[in-house]
């Protein structure tokens, strides 16, 4: 039986790339959310798949997530024990299978694969001997295998293939993500033993990477899409950037309520970013 603690272990507050990245195909379509296929595939890159991703992850670092300040809640994730997480691999088994087996049957075997991707990818970045969530840079790399969310979108729903350059731009998104976290991680990885590419980098220089990647995606945006609100959003981002790594941070961790509130304000203004994609349609025209 599914409970709270499932729910947190997905990470509600960290739901925005998958659902970001499954709605930009949509981008220029007319009456898609009339679709039960949109609306099924909607929900399953919310909590299905999330609570697969993390739920994985969780099981894998229970160590690291004891002494982790930012873990116990709604915006990024559970905080539990061995005892509690019991049952939660059971749980994703047959709650993936369920999907897996709903959307093989609605949209074929390209769709099985697709999925059955997924499912490889997670396993590899989760589980011993390949584990690749402590192998930098490769942790990082492996972030690409979200960027298969948008060919089940497409495939489910039956959407043009986006042009490769909307792919590019999607897994530099997702880098981006993910070495933020890394970020705020850093001294529970640290006290836990666990490598990633910020423990061994240092906080800044992980800061100066995150930020050469979104001056990139900025440029990518202006250059390839013309979309100059995405790009100008995407720079006061780097502007920010310049400004914690030089100014206001530098070198210094977040406290806890500074990164609930960057976690906040992520989804805000991934909830616009989300608004304008599909609104200009400009990410499919390349």
């Amino acid at each position: 039986m599914l409970n709270l603690l499932d729910l947190k272990i997905s990470r509600p507050g960290l739901w925005f790339p998958t659902i970001w990245i499954y709605l930009v195909p949509f981008a220029n379509q007319v009456d898609y959310w009339q679709s039960f296929n949109f609306w099924l595939g909607l929900f399953f890159v919310t909590f299905p798949l999330n609570y697969l991703v993390y739920g994985l992850n969780d099981l894998n670092d229970v160590n690291a997530d004891a002494v982790n300040d930012r873990k116990g809640n709604f915006l990024f994730g559970a905080k539990a024990s061995k005892w509690q997480l019991k049952g939660v691999l059971t749980k994703i088994i047959v709650l993936t299978t369920v999907f897996v087996t709903a959307f093989t049957f609605i949209a074929g075997l390209k769709m099985f694969l697709l999925l059955l991707f997924m499912v490889v990818v997670n396993i590899l970045y989760n589980f011993k001997p390949f584990r690749i969530k402590e192998r930098p840079p490769f942790e990082i790399l492996i972030q690409v295998g979200y960027v298969v969310t948008v060919f089940f979108s497409t495939e489910l729903n039956n959407l043009e293939t986006l042009p490769w350059q909307t792919l590019v731009y999607l897994s530099l998104f997702a880098f981006q993500a993910h070495i933020a976290g890394e970020i705020m991680d850093i001294e529970p990885d640290l006290a836990s033993g666990k490598r990633t590419t910020a423990t061994l980098i240092g906080r800044k220089k992980s800061k100066l990477l995150m930020l050469l990647i979104l001056v990139c995606e900025s440029v990518l945006v202006w250059y390839w899409f013309q979309d100059i609100v995405l790009a100008s959003f995407l720079g006061l981002f780097s502007a920010f950037m310049v400004l914690d790594i030089f100014v206001i941070f530098k070198g210094r961790a977040y406290t806890l309520p500074q990164m609930k509130l960057f976690g906040c304000l992520i989804n805000i203004s991934a909830l616009a970013s989300m608004l304008w994609v599909l609104y200009s349609g400009k990410l499919i025209m390349a």
